[in-house]
């Protein structure tokens, strides 16, 4: 399955992107699907994954350096996703003079960033850390000014030099395993060192464990300051390069071999006095990167629901190819049934994503911040339980193809679980819910009122629509029932957005069995009275 569009033959990515604000992009959109599901995209993801990065740790003479070795094709991969703005796009109007903004500018990249994935997830990684790090930026004037610029530029530049030296820049996150409420996960230290230049300048000395692209020209880090003990860790840009043009004092101390997403490094760094600018205020780290994090969460539902469509249409098409007693595999009932409940979870995937993204184009609506607020988290978690299972399912359908490493859905296989949990776990999504009901809970009366009235009167909707109420309700047992809760929340979203705007085959089937009293433990089941025909004639890459 290769040299198809990833947008013409996708019918369910062009509706969302009808409907959720961004059809004008249509032209747009299928351009990029052409390149993204090219031959071409899919031999440089194979590349890019096929060995892990090298690291060189010390120099010939004996200095302590930090290079690694990379495939070429992770940097072409690069360059395709720069070239299309996928590292900045939402920012692009703000750092260009005169220029409106444009409608939808979110769903559109998120229809972007949902091809993108289906050729290399790894390489997203750095594209989407870069996207999220500009409102942390935003907290220091003159480092927005030199930085947002040369990060919303369209020329990928690999190269390791000063911020002024370069024609564009990356951003990395050195906090991952600190998102939670615990600050004490956060043991890195800062010290002032002066308050000239670009504003305040300190020194960070500490090890951070699991930092995803730590080859970025400036890393955003978590550290704890003298005079803020007490209150919390301070945010700081940490650069590669330093505007003397000397190497900042940043080293990775090893290289971690992820069972996913290979083609992204990840390593522990260890900060030995490094220069570093502080961002906000001593003490508000987590107010800081607060905004940043939510927009990475994003494109985790994004990433994760790109890579559950690939893994779809590689079952489907084996499926519809493959003879089996003398008729395609796909002729027989279990399997036919099995890619029809396959295709309902691949689809909401994305219709909770895309929905999200039209959430963070009209923040400044009180009701679509209150979606983005709660939602957020709510789709990161049901994205990082599906995914990894529905992979899994993709394989089966192959059965021992599926498990060769000469065939894709192996590595989107280990690419799923580490993708869907780049920023954070399924539990840490669950205590950012229930934090929201503690401390927001007109947040959650908002997106039940809105939920309320886009259920209408199907009887499965409603009834989950009380079922959630009856929990938010009860405080007693709101966090032993938390995971019930959020995924609650996502299914009934979910419908929500199915019966309003997709096929009635579509909505019925996934609201039946995903609601009815019947509870399902695996794909395939419950679905015997459903147009299955239509979902699967949908979802596939042959027929749409």
């Amino acid at each position: 399955l290769e040299d198809i569009n990833l947008f013409a033959s996708d019918v369910a990515l062009q509706e969302a992107m009808t409907r959720e604000g961004a059809g004008h992009a249509s032209k747009r959109l299928a351009g990029f699907g052409l390149m993204a599901g090219s031959a071409d995209a899919a031999e440089l993801g194979r590349l890019a994954n096929e060995q892990f990065p090298r690291l060189m740790t010390h120099d010939r003479n004996g200095n302590r350096i930090s290079r690694v070795d990379v495939h070429p094709a992770y940097h072409d991969l690069m360059g395709m996703s720069v070239a299309e703005g996928l590292q900045a796009s939402a920012w692009m109007q703000a750092a260009t003079p005169g220029v409106s903004a444009r409608q939808g500018v979110y769903v559109e990249r998120a229809g972007c960033l949902y091809m993108a994935a289906q050729a290399d997830a790894g390489h997203l990684r750095s594209i989407s850390m870069t996207h999220s790090a500009v409102p942390a930026l935003s907290h220091h004037a003159q480092i927005t000014a030199k930085w947002v610029p040369k990060i919303t530029s369209r020329s990928y530049d690999r190269r390791l030099d000063t911020v002024a030296g370069k024609t564009s820049l990356t951003l990395g996150f050195a906090f991952a395993g600190q998102l939670g409420a615990n600050t004490e996960a956060v043991t890195t230290q800062a010290r002032p060192l002066s308050d000239e230049g670009d504003g305040k300048l300190y020194a960070l000395s500490g090890v951070v464990p699991s930092v995803a692209a730590p080859l970025s020209d400036g890393l955003l880090v978590l550290a704890h300051t003298a005079g803020a003990a007490s209150t919390g860790p301070s945010c700081f840009l940490v650069p590669r390069r330093l505007p003397s043009d000397q190497a900042n004092t940043l080293f990775i101390r090893r290289l971690i071999r992820r069972v996913g997403l290979r083609s992204c490094v990840c390593a522990d760094i260890e900060l030995d006095a490094a220069q570093a600018w502080l961002l906000g205020e001593e003490g508000q780290g987590l107010e800081v990167v607060s905004e940043s994090i939510l927009h990475a969460r994003l494109d985790t539902v994004i990433v994760s629901a790109g890579l559950m469509r690939q893994c779809l249409i590689q079952a489907v098409h084996v499926a519809e190819h493959r003879m089996e007693g003398g008729a395609p595999s796909i002729s027989q009932p279990i399997v036919h049934q099995t890619l029809a409940d396959m295709a309902l979870d691949a689809e909401v995937a994305g219709a909770l994503g895309f929905r999200l993204a039209r959430a963070f184009d009209r923040s400044s609506d009180a009701r679509a911040a209150a979606w983005r607020h709660l939602m957020t988290p709510v789709s990161v978690y049901w994205v990082s339980r599906r995914a990894p299972m529905f992979a899994a399912e993709a394989i089966d359908v192959l059965g021992r193809e599926g498990c060769s490493q000469d065939w894709p859905l192996a590595r989107l296989y280990c690419d799923c679980p580490v993708a869907a949990m780049a920023d954070g776990t399924a539990n840490m999504m669950v205590h950012g819910v229930m934090r929201i009901l503690q401390r927001e809970p007109g947040i959650a009366e908002t997106v039940m009122e809105e939920l309320g009235q886009a259920a209408g009167d199907d009887a499965h909707l409603r009834a989950a629509h009380v079922r959630i109420e009856a929990m938010l309700h009860d405080p007693r047992h709101l966090d032993a029932r938390g995971r019930l809760l959020v995924e609650a929340l996502a299914v009934l979203a979910a419908g929500t957005i199915l019966r309003t705007h997709g096929p009635s085959a579509v909505a019925d089937a996934f609201i039946k069995s995903r609601m009815g009293n019947q509870p399902l433990q695996s794909y395939g089941q419950g679905l015997e009275w459903a147009d299955t025909a239509m979902i699967v004639r949908r979802a596939s890459p042959n027929h749409a």
